[in-house]
């Protein structure tokens, strides 16, 4: 998985702070308020994510301008990036639904179809 689409950034477009929080929520599709109140009430319990935060912050990329084409786009890379093996699954069964629905045509138009070969026969 070396595809920058697959990589976790800082998403300053989305950015309250530094962008950690929007940049996770890219990442796993996850809304990004509910991981900044998740950031808050560990901050206020623990203490230690602040500073979790702040070197993410520091050492995460800044996210791309023009990373996914669509909103459709972004949602594909998030569930490659959540389950690729699921994602994998998925295309191959569209593969398939195509492969067969593409069987089905060429059935058609190869099997003795009297009405078609009139049709074929009036247009030559």
């Amino acid at each position: 998985m070396n595809s920058p689409r697959t990589s976790l950034y800082r998403d300053k477009h989305n950015a309250k702070l530094m962008g950690v929080c929007s940049g996770i929520a890219d990442y796993t599709g996850i809304d990004a308020f509910w991981l900044r109140l998740a950031m808050v009430v560990l901050t206020v319990t623990l203490g230690w994510p602040l500073i979790a935060y702040f070197i993410a912050g520091a050492l995460l990329q800044k996210k791309p301008p023009h990373l996914y084409r669509d909103n459709q786009e972004q949602q594909y890379w998030q569930r490659v990036r959540q389950s690729p093996k699921r994602t994998a699954r998925e295309i191959r069964a569209r593969f398939r639904d195509v492969d067969r629905r593409l069987a089905d045509v060429e059935s058609y138009y190869v099997s003795n179809n009297p009405r078609l070969t009139a049709e074929i026969e009036r247009l030559r």
